[in-house]
Parts: C-alpha cells; sequence; structure tokens
C-alpha cells in the first residue's frame, strides 16, 4: 500500500491533520491502535471529563443553587452509574463522529501499532501480530502523551485505589477521602467533579501555587474559592510515597524546601502530575528521528522532524499540551505537505480549566511581562458588578486584561468565572489581529450579558476607568 501521508495516531491532532490532508487532495491514512479513534481526549480525557464535570455541576445546582431562584426540587439523589452511562453515551457520539469523518474524507484507518522505518516507510502490526509494511511519501507522528508519574517516586496504578486520570473517570463509588497529587488543570478538574459528588478532596502540590504557569492573581483567587467549595490545599509539598494500604491507600509528603514529613490516608489517590510525549514503540531514534531532552520529538519550524518527509505534532513536541494546540498543527502540517504555508500563532493559543467557575486564558501573564521588562497597562472587572451575573448567582470571578503600555496592543486577558472558557474566544480573536484593548472598548457588546465584564475590563485597560464599578 501507498500513501501521500499516513498519520500516526487518531487523536485531535491526527485525525483533523488526516482530514485536511484528504480535503487537501491527499491520498491519506491514519494508524490507530485502539479500537476507538479520538486518542486520549475523546476516549479518556478531555470529552469523558467534561461530561462528569457538567453532570456534577448540575448535582450541585440542584441543591443549592436552584432553590435560591425559586426552584425547589428537595435533595437530589445521586444516580452514580447513570452519570457515568452520559460519560460514555458521549464518549460514544464523538469517537463516532470521528470515524464518520474518515470515510467521508475517504481517509483509510488501519488498525494497529505503526512504527517509523525510515524516509517513506512504516510498518503497522495488528493485534494478531503480524506487521505490514506501508509506503508513504509523508509520515506525520500524532501518538500524543502518556500518564509522566510523580519523578522519583514508584507508583504502581491499578485504576481502582490509585489511578491516573483514566481510573478517575470510572471510579464505581463515590470515595469518602480522595487525595489529589499536583494541582494542575487536570488534578482541580477531576478533584471538583468527586467533591461535588460527596467526596472529601485534598491537593497536594509541589509548587507553591496551583495552576502552574497561570496567571498568578488569577491562581490565587481561583484557589480561594475552590477552598470555598470544600477542597484543601498542601502547596509547596514534596510527594515521596504512594503506597496501597488495607483500608485504601496513603500519600507521604514533606515541605518541599525541607522539613518533617507527614503522611494522609485516602480511600483513593488521583495521581494527576502532568503527560509526557507517547514515543514508545515507534521506532523512532532506530530510524534516525532525534529527541530531545524530555523525549519531546525535535521539528522545525514546519515541524519536521530530522528525517526528510517524517513530521511530528501535538503532544509529542514542545508547545503545551492541548488538544486545540494540536488541531492547530495537525492542519497546518497538512498545508507545509500540500505546499501551503501552514502557521501556528503560539502566541494566541487560549487555556482553559473546565471547573466551576472556570478559568481561561490567553497570551502573557503579568509574571512573564515583568520578567521580559516589558510596560503594560493592567484592566480588571468583577463579575459581582455584571447584571447578568447577578441574574444568574454566578458574581464569582473577574476579568483582567493587560495591554502594552505604548502601544495598547493586548498582551494578554485572563478570567476566572462561569462560562469564561467560551468568552476568552473573542478576546484571543482580537489578540490575532493585533488589537488594542481601546478596539475592545469600543465594539459594542449586547446587554445583558456575561461578555460586557470583557468589554468593562478594556475600558479600564484603555481609558483608566469601566463604566459599571
Amino acid at each position: 500500500m501507498a500513501y501521500d501521508v499516513v498519520v500516526i495516531g487518531s487523536g485531535p491532532g491526527g485525525y483533523v491533520c488526516a482530514i485536511k490532508c484528504a480535503q487537501l487532495g491527499l491520498k491519506t491514512a491514519i494508524v490507530e491502535k485502539r479500537d476507538t479513534l479520538g486518542g486520549t481526549c475523546l476516549n479518556i480525557g478531555c470529552i469523558p471529563s467534561k461530561a462528569l464535570l457538567q453532570a456534577s455541576e448540575q448535582f450541585v445546582a440542584a441543591e443549592h443553587t436552584l432553590p435560591k431562584m425559586g426552584v425547589k426540587v428537595g435533595k437530589p439523589k445521586l444516580d452514580l452509574k447513570a452519570m457515568m452511562a452520559h460519560k460514555d453515551a458521549t464518549v460514544k457520539a464523538n469517537v463516532d463522529g470521528v470515524a464518520f469523518l474518515m470515510k467521508k474524507n475517504k481517509v483509510d484507518v488501519l488498525r494497529g501499532t505503526g512504527k517509523v522505518l525510515g524516509e517513506g516507510k512504516i510498518s503497522v502490526t495488528g493485534d494478531d501480530g503480524k506487521a505490514k509494511d506501508i509506503e508513504a511519501k509523508n509520515i506525520v507522528i500524532a501518538t500524543g502523551s502518556d500518564v509522566a508519574g510523580i519523578p522519583g517516586v514508584d507508583v504502581e496504578f491499578d485504576e481502582k485505589v490509585i489511578v491516573s486520570s483514566t481510573g478517575a473517570l470510572a471510579l464505581e463509588k463515590v470515595p469518602g477521602r480522595l487525595v489529589v497529587v499536583g494541582g494542575g488543570v487536570i488534578g482541580l478538574e477531576l478533584g471538583s467533579v468527586w467533591k461535588r459528588l460527596g467526596a472529601e478532596v485534598t491537593v497536594v502540590e509541589y509548587l507553591d501555587t496551583i495552576l502552574g504557569g497561570m496567571d498568578g492573581e488569577v491562581s490565587k483567587q481561583f484557589q480561594r474559592m475552590l477552598e470555598k467549595q470544600g477542597m484543601t490545599f498542601n502547596l509547596g509539598a514534596k510527594v515521596t510515597a504512594v503506597n496501597k494500604t488495607a483500608k485504601g491507600a496513603e500519600v507521604t509528603f514533606e515541605p518541599a524546601k525541607g522539613g518533617d514529613a507527614q503522611t494522609v490516608a485516602a480511600d483513593v489517590v488521583l495521581v494527576a502530575t502532568g503527560r509526557k510525549p507517547y514515543t514508545e514503540g515507534l521506532g523512532l531514534e532506530k530510524a534516525g528521528v532525534v529527541l530531545d531532552e524530555r523525549g519531546r520529538v525535535q521539528v522545525n519550524e514546519h515541524w519536521q522532524t530530522s528525517i526528510t518527509g517524517v513530521y511530528a505534532i501535538g503532544d509529542v513536541v514542545a508547545g503545551p499540551m492541548l488538544a486545540h494546540k494540536a488541531e492547530d498543527e495537525g492542519m497546518a502540517v497538512a498545508e507545509v505537505i500540500a505546499g501551503q504555508h501552514g502557521h501556528v500563532n503560539y502566541d494566541v493559543i487560549p487555556g482553559v480549566v473546565y471547573t466551576e467557575p472556570e478559568v481561561a486564558s490567553v497570551g502573557k501573564t503579568e509574571e512573564e511581562l515583568k520578567k521580559a521588562g516589558i510596560e503594560y497597562v493592567s484592566g480588571k472587572f468583577p463579575f459581582t458588578a455584571n447584571g447578568r451575573a447577578r441574574a444568574m448567582l454566578a458574581t464569582d470571578g473577574f476579568v483582567k486584561i493587560l495591554a502594552d503600555k505604548k502601544t495598547d496592543r493586548v498582551l494578554g486577558v485572563h478570567m476566572v468565572g462561569h462560562g469564561v472558557g467560551e468568552m476568552i474566544h473573542e478576546a484571543a480573536v482580537l489578540m490575532e489581529f493585533g488589537g488594542s484593548s481601546e478596539d475592545l472598548a469600543r465594539t459594542c457588546h449586547a446587554h445583558p450579558t456575561l461578555s460586557e465584564a470583557v468589554r468593562e475590563s478594556a475600558l479600564a485597560t484603555a481609558f483608566g476607568k469601566p463604566i459599571h464599578m
């Protein structure tokens, strides 16, 4: 078999790349070892977690929010089996949709494990152990990432008591006590799911703040909101052991800067300390594909590896491990292969934490601007002063805009609040076109909407004063 393009991996980066290649007239195939397409994101990541986040938010709203609005439904009862069925149905609809798109765009799906043999050649090994050699003018590595574990700590995942994100999406009952190792996006999202459903949740994080590289002010305010919801945080804490016990598990940690260790018991421990590039079994080094010190595939500005005609995208290369970043790279690589000019603006890639309230960010943080010595102006507006937010009983949070002091060009936008994961894209479009805070401040926004807080923040940035505060 011979193709213009063979993509290894059918996650968001891989399947989008394959579709775009086919749309550009290239004979395309995609290699996937799972029974279903969609990779980690659709099967055991982004999509199932959002189904549980939404369902658990509704569970809490039924008891605490609706009565304040005059809707009395009584104390809700959790049907965890039905909630998990909703999650599974959501996953199925999405992976079936990707399979349909492959047929629609005439992309051949090759089932098995892909391996790069060299320039223009790969092999695909099926479940029967038999390998087939495939010729491809171009190869795209889009194999994503895997659970990283805890550096220096031996962790044995059984996905029942000591779990990764995969196991945390499929618990058969609500744990009495859940310890989350890692205060990043995955840990906070899944921790918040089980907190809403009744678990006592403790987060242990090595850094002094949650959410790593997020804007510092957003991180601090967001932590207070989660603490108000009942989550407990141990920051600046280095985990030294995670062990199963007769009653569950124990997590031992000590101050990262030195000090006495302590041990906490848990029914379930979720290890959510990040992810690592998945390159195992791909034959990359033998084929001559160069990896960096972190195991990522090294690519040039056109996502080409050290081998002519072999490209890599998504979590397997440098950059934020985000599905939409992989999608953008997938489309760009397809255009490059087709002789066009693919491009990704890495300065305008939004990041969202899908908790309640949500956190959303695009561009530079205050910390990054200060470190770079860039003079900036900051404007902020709270949702407590937004009419729609008051009507929705969703007044937690704020919008903050950072603009260049000399040019007024918007350099970063950071939000925490209800639904800000949808609102952040207004800022992304503005920044993609090099817009200023005054441009946004002079753009009419419908009233009453949550998005008015974005305009008010722009008014505070451009003119020093918002209208409604």
